[in-house]
């Protein structure tokens, strides 16, 4: 069964690293997956580049409206996302305490589905 493991982590936090220090946390994140796609859990996974680049898009009463990024009224941005193969939550959750990221973000675990519930 498909679980997502989203990764929010404040924002501006990556502005107050050094660089070789968010190589290194970069590099452990790597890691991470290489772990995980050899224990046959990873189906996918991507690092997000900051919201600074982002946009939101909402259509209401078919008119569409675009809004760039930062995104000032949110606290926290999604910084990437591990998509994984477990047997149940427990198997998920398990995982997600071993994310290198959750020692300095979040680390939200949700199942896969459809979204009509």
């Amino acid at each position: 069964m498909p679980y997502m493991l989203l990764i929010a982590e404040p924002r501006g936090q990556r502005d107050t690293r050094a660089q070789a220090e968010g190589e290194a946390l970069y590099a452990r994140m790597v890691a991470f997956a290489e772990q995980l796609a050899a224990e046959g859990r990873l189906i996918d996974a991507h690092a997000l580049t900051s919201d600074t680049n982002g946009a939101r898009v909402q259509v209401r009463e078919g008119r569409a409206s675009v809004v760039d990024g930062p995104f000032a009224e949110a606290k926290e941005m999604i910084g990437g996302f591990f998509l994984l193969d477990c047997a149940t939550r427990d198997e998920a959750l398990a995982i997600a305490r071993r994310c290198p990221a959750a020692e300095w973000a979040s680390v939200e675990v949700r199942e896969t589905g459809p979204c009509f519930r």
